[in-house]
C-alpha cells in the first residue's frame, strides 16, 4: 500500500533509514531527524512542481515502512528510488509496492519509461530488479545514460522499465488470473 509523502511519518521513516544496511543506499541521507524533516519539505514540494514523484510505503497495518520514488523526471521517464527499513527486507513488500507505483506512473502520471540505476555492489537491489518480469538490464540499449551515469567509473548497472512491456505484463498476468478463476468457477 502506498500513499503521499506526510510529515507525519518523518519520525519512523528517519528511524527506518539510519539503519546501516539501509543508509548507504538511500539517495537522500540524512544525518539527522532534522534534516530528514527539512528533505521530506522539499520533496514534498518538488512533488508539487512536477519535479519527482514520491510516495510511502506501508505494511498491512498502515505504518510507514520505507519510500518509492520517482526522480529527474523528464520527457515522460524518470529514475526509481525504492527503500525499505531493514526489519522489512525480504518479507515481500518490495514487489507490491513497485507494482502500486507502476500502475500509477504509467496510467495515471503520463510516465512512459522507469529507468533504475543499481550501484553494481548492491546485490540485494540487482537481484529484486532481475527478478521483474517487465525490467531490462539497459546497459547496452542506453548507452548514453549508462556512459552519464557512469562518468566517474563503472558504479552502476542501468535497469529499465517501458510501458509498454509493464503492460504486456499486466495484461498477461490478469488474463491468466481471470482464466483461472473461471476454470475453479466452472
Amino acid at each position: 500500500m502506498l500513499k503521499k509523502r506526510d510529515l507525519h511519518d518523518s519520525h519512523t521513516l528517519y528511524e527506518l533509514l539510519t539503519h546501516p544496511d539501509v543508509f548507504p543506499f538511500v539517495r537522500h541521507k540524512a544525518d539527522s531527524y532534522e534534516e530528514f524533516l527539512f528533505i521530506t519539505k522539499q520533496t514534498i514540494e518538488a512533488e508539487e512542481h512536477g519535479e519527482l514523484i514520491s510516495r510511502t510505503i506501508l505494511d498491512e497495518w498502515g505504518a510507514p515502512i520505507g519510500t518509492i520514488n520517482l526522480f529527474d523526471i523528464e520527457d515522460n521517464a524518470g529514475f526509481l528510488g525504492t527503500w525499505l527499513g531493514k526489519e522489512y527486507h525480504g518479507k515481500g513488500y518490495n514487489s507490491p509496492a513497485k507494482e502500486a507505483f507502476f500502475q500509477e506512473l504509467f496510467y495515471e502520471m503520463g510516465i512512459e519509461t522507469v529507468f533504475m540505476r543499481i550501484r553494481k555492489v548492491n546485490i540485494r537491489s540487482i537481484r529484486a530488479a532481475e527478478k521483474l518480469p517487465y525490467c531490462i538490464k539497459a546497459n547496452e540499449t542506453k548507452p548514453s545514460i549508462y556512459q552519464q551515469l557512469n562518468a566517474n567509473g563503472e558504479i552502476y548497472d542501468l535497469y529499465e522499465i517501458p510501458k509498454d512491456l509493464y503492460t504486456f505484463h499486466f495484461l498477461r498476468n490478469g488474463s491468466m488470473q481471470t482464466d483461472t478463476s473461471h476454470l475453479l468457477e466452472a
